[in-house]
Formats: C-alpha cells, structure tokens, sequence
C-alpha cells in the first residue's frame, strides 16, 4: 500500500487510509456535495470513502 503524500487523511476507517500514516492511497479522491448548494464544510462529502470491512473497531 502506497501513500500518497499529497492527501492527508484522518479516516481511519476508510479502506483507503494509509494505516499508520495519516495519509490516502488513492491517486485521486472525489469531493462532492451532500446538498444542491453548500457554503459550509459540513455540506460535502469525500464521495471516495469506502468503509473498510476488514479491519475491526
């Protein structure tokens, strides 16, 4: 599992989180909206998060 050092990450549960590091391993992720228009943080939402089924919490 390769980091990629250009996506921070904290998602721990997120299949794509670099274990120790607190970093992504995708290449990309995709940022979208959970409303039809947001100005809050709140309103957005990492639309490549997969839970990751495999580790146990």
């Amino acid at each position: 599992m390769e980091i990629n050092s250009s996506i921070g990450c904290s998602v721990t549960e997120c299949q794509y989180h670099a274990g120790e590091k607190q970093y992504c391993t995708l290449d990309k992720i995709m940022v979208g909206k959970s409303e039809s228009y947001t100005s809050k943080v709140e309103g957005t939402d990492c639309e490549s998060f997969k839970v990751n089924e495999n580790k146990t919490y």
